[in-house]
This record gives structure tokens, C-alpha cells and sequence, in this order.
């Protein structure tokens, strides 16, 4: 079988269909996305947490409810989707078009030419044998995006006692979302003097829950031959390296790493391209194009970005340009290309403890609270009014938003991402957890669905913030 389009995007995630949906708005009409999951939104449907799309919706999103509205947009425009589909190879042909090879249940081996190839393959996680770590490779080990995966969308718990090696924003995310779920996370141990997530993460992922973070201390040695039985944890020195006599022994049945990820370009490679050997992602140009080949690159394939709306907006980027070089033949000079990821402000042990991150805006602005003598806060770093209001809040009675997964009957997913339709009292957590621990939906149910009503008493309900469908 062979098909013929205007433009192929390899990857169904927040990528493909930002940039999808950007080359159908500047004009071009024959559009396919290949996606090898059984559904579009890729690993955003297993980021259930919120801080998604301040910058692209101006409002604060879970991971499923920010993919749900570019699905909605492609369905929208019309554009069409083959999903259980894996892309093979990638060549450019004499004749200037592009020969995408996929291959699917359903239709065996197919071939699709196009005039243009946006990448769209996201990035993978790096894994233990990365980190040298020396020990048993007994059961209980895995990377954090994997643990992520088990919970959140097989609604199974890896393990029950936790180490977690890196402070990356996937490694504390998960700190507190397998404390949610009733595991103890002795430590996060980071071999750097600084984390590497985002500080509200530090915030709102360690420090609510009393979870250590160990800088600059690394896991030496991982005992246990059937099962991760525990951990020697060592300091490092500066040159990262072991200091001998600080090792600590900590039991634990599962360690999670989380130590980077690495853009996902084995179909790149097909083309004939050199990857670059430090970040391993293809050279572009300013207008997102590899050479003049009429193939691009955006999102986690081509640099790993800090947050998804800037994996967004390169997306738009690179949609943009090849519509431009479908229906013109060319890019148009000073074509917009990469979006930077932000520059994180790392997080200072016995500094940053007395400030917060304002989470209500893009900004993410600093925020110290000071109390008069006559009672009255006084708010600053804010940039703007919600900056202050949120800090007055924090301060005086700390509100979160609870996202976490209810089971499902019969379902698509075993699991449900939900959250609660406003915030509740901090110390409210762990009793809506429990609440929900015996609540079992049926599917169909839809994004904003009302799954319980005023949970624990709190006045909030807990609503859907992803979709499943019958088996």
C-alpha cells in the first residue's frame, strides 16, 4: 500500500500535533500524522500532574487535559491519524520527495511520499547502565518514566519502598506521586550540588511530603540478586567522584532513575544524517530544516525542552515552514526556528527555603513573605497582583491541586487521570487519596467528566482529566 501527502509528521505527541495543526492553518491540505501508540497525546497521557500550558493557554493544565486540546484541534481540521503504527525508514528520493516506510496490524507494510517529513519522535530516558552503577540487576529497577507509566496508566505499583537516583522534574514528580499511592520514597539522591527539576517541583514534590533530597551523594551499589533488597549511597566529591567512608546503607525494593533523556532520532539516522555526538539530534537550520531536504525537526527530537508549550511553539515553528515549502518550494527567509528551553533557576539548600515559586503565571517569580509587627504580610518578587495573592496564601493556608488516577472497568487504560476542579486544603491529600481508593469508573468516560463530588468534604469535585474508552 502506498500513499501520497502534502506532509508526513512522524509522532502523534505534543509535537506532531502542534505542528500538524499549524501547516493545516498556513494552507497545506494533504496531511498524515503517524503515531505508534493506540492513541494521539504520546507521554503526555501519563503526565497526570498539572503545569502544563501557562505559556500556550495561559491557564494551568494536566499533561492529558493539555493533549486533549490539540486532539480536538486535529480532529477539527481534519487531519488525518494512523495510530498502532511504527515508522521504519525515512529516505529522500532522486525526485526531491520523501518515502516514509511504516508498518501497522492492519494493513502489513505501508508506503507514504511526501513533499515534506516534520520529526516529531520526542526524546527516551537514559537508563541505569548510563549511571555505571555496580550491583545485582535484580527486579525493582527502572526508570522514573516507566514507573510513571505503570502507575498512571496500568494502574500498578512498581514497588513499595523507593529510592530515586536524580532530581530531574520526571524523578520528583514521581517522588510524590508514589508517596500518593501509599510508598515510602526514603530519598532522592542527585550527584550534582544542585537539583535539576524545576524549584516549585522541590517545593511541592519533596518538601510537602518531608521526602530528603541527598546533592551531591550518589547510589554505589544496588544489592539484592532476585529483588532490589537496598542501596549504598555515597557523597561525592567535586569531580563526582565516591568519597570513600561516607557510604550509607538505605532498604529499599525499587530504585527509579531519573538522569536524562536523550532525543529519539533512530529514523533520522535512516536519512543518511550525522548526528550531532553530544546531544544526539540532527543539525537544522534557522527555519527548523535539515539542509535544504524538506525534512524538519522540532520538540524533544531535536533539543529536550525544560516545558511542553516550548515544545509547542517550535512545533508551530517547524509546521509553519513546511507548509511554506509545500506550496512555494522554499522557506521564506527569516523563517522562525527553535525556541530555547528556559534557563532553570536552580534551587539553593537553606537559601530557597524561605521563598516560594509562584506557580500562577509564566513568570515563576521568587517570592519572600515577611510578617509586621502589627500582623500584616508583606509580599516580594511578585510581578504582577496574582504573585502577591498566592504567596499570602501559601503563607497563611497552603492549597493544592490533587491529580492522581482512579481504576477503570473494562476500559483502554486500567487507570483514570483525575484532579480536583479547584484546590483544597494541603493537609486534605491524603484523605481524598484514601477516599478514592475504592472508586472504580466504567468506561467511556471524557475529559471533565465529574467522577465524585465534594471529595472529603473539601467543596471540590474530582473530575476527568483524560479519556477512555471501551476495550
Amino acid at each position: 500500500m502506498t500513499y501520497e501527502t502534502d506532509i508526513t509528521v512522524i509522532g502523534g505527541g505534543p509535537a506532531g500535533l502542534a505542528a500538524a495543526d499549524s501547516a493545516k492553518k498556513a494552507g497545506a491540505e494533504n496531511i498524515l500524522i503517524l503515531e505508534r501508540d493506540f492513541r494521539l497525546g504520546g507521554i503526555l497521557n501519563q503526565c497526570i500532574h498539572n503545569g502544563f500550558g501557562l505559556h500556550t493557554f495561559r491557564e494551568e493544565l494536566t499533561g492529558p487535559e493539555y493533549a486533549d486540546r490539540y486532539i480536538k484541534k486535529v480532529k477539527e481540521d481534519g487531519i488525518r491519524c494512523m495510530l498502532d503504527t511504527m515508522v521504519t525508514d525515512l529516505k529522500c528520493d532522486p525526485d526531491g520527495r520523501k518515502t516514509v516506510t511504516a508498518m501497522n496490524r492492519t494493513e502489513g507494510i505501508v508506503k507514504i511520499r511526501s513533499k515534506a517529513v516534520i520529526l516529531c519522535m520526542g526524546c527516551r530516558e537514559r537508563a541505569r547502565g548510563s549511571m555505571n552503577t555496580p550491583g545485582f540487576r535484580g527486579a525493582g529497577i527502572y526508570s522514573a518514566g516507566t514507573a510513571q507509566l505503570f502507575v498512571n496508566i496500568n494502574g500498578k505499583m512498581p514497588g513499595r519502598q523507593v529510592v530515586i537516583v536524580g532530581s530531574g522534574d520526571i524523578g520528583l514528580i514521581m517522588a510524590r506521586r508514589m508517596t500518593l499511592e501509599g510508598a515510602k520514597v526514603k530519598m532522592v539522591v542527585e550527584i550534582m550540588p544542585h537539583s535539576g527539576g524545576l524549584k516549585r517541583n522541590i517545593v511541592q514534590c519533596l518538601q510537602d511530603f518531608g521526602i530528603p533530597l541527598r546533592l551531591s551523594h550518589t547510589v554505589t551499589d544496588i544489592r539484592g540478586k532476585k529483588r532490589v533488597e537496598g542501596v549504598y549511597v555515597s557523597r561525592v566529591d567535586e569531580n563526582l567522584k565516591p568519597v570513600a567512608g561516607t557510604e550509607e546503607y538505605v532498604e529499599c525494593d525499587t530504585v527509579l532513575y531519573s538522569v536524562g533523556l536523550i532525543p529519539e532520532n533512530e529514523i533520522t539516522q535512516k536519512m543518511g544524517v550525522k548526528l550531532d555526538e553530544r546531544s544526539n539530534a540532527p543539525v537544522v537550520g534557522d527555519d527548523l530544516q535539515i539542509g535544504e531536504s524538506g525534512v524538519f525537526a522540532c520538540g524533544n527530537v531535536l533539543h529536550v525542552h525544560d516545558i511542553v508549550d516550548h515544545v509547542t511553539g517550535e512545533a508551530v515553528n517547524a509546521g509553519e515552514n513546511a507548509a511554506s515549502f509545500v506550496l512555494y518550494g522554499k522557506v521564506p527567509e527569516g523563517a522562525k526556528g527553535l525556541v530555547e528551553s528556559a534557563e532553570k533557576n536552580i534551587y539553593v539548600p537553606g537559601v530557597d527555603e524561605d521563598k516560594m515559586t509562584c506557580v500562577r503565571c509564566p513568570n515563576g517569580c521568587l517570592l519572600s513573605v515577611q510578617k509586621g509587627p502589627d500582623g500584616t504580610l508583606k509580599v516580594t518578587g511578585n510581578l504582577c497582583p496574582r504573585g502577591e495573592a498566592y504567596a499570602v496564601q501559601e503563607y497563611t493556608a497552603p492549597m493544592r491541586i490533587l491529580t492522581t488516577t482512579v481504576r477503570v472497568k473494562d476500559g483502554t487504560t486500567k487507570a483514570l487521570p483525575v484532579k480536583t476542579s479547584s484546590d483544597i486544603p494541603k493537609e486534605k491529600l491524603t484523605e481524598c487519596i484514601a477516599e478514592l481508593k475504592d472508586v472504580e469508573v466504567e468506561a467511556p468516560k471524557r475529559v471533565g467528566d465529574v467522577i465524585v463530588k465534594n471529595i472529603a468534604g473539601t467543596g471540590a469535585d474530582i473530575i476527568a482529566t483524560g479519556s477512555v474508552d471501551n476495550v
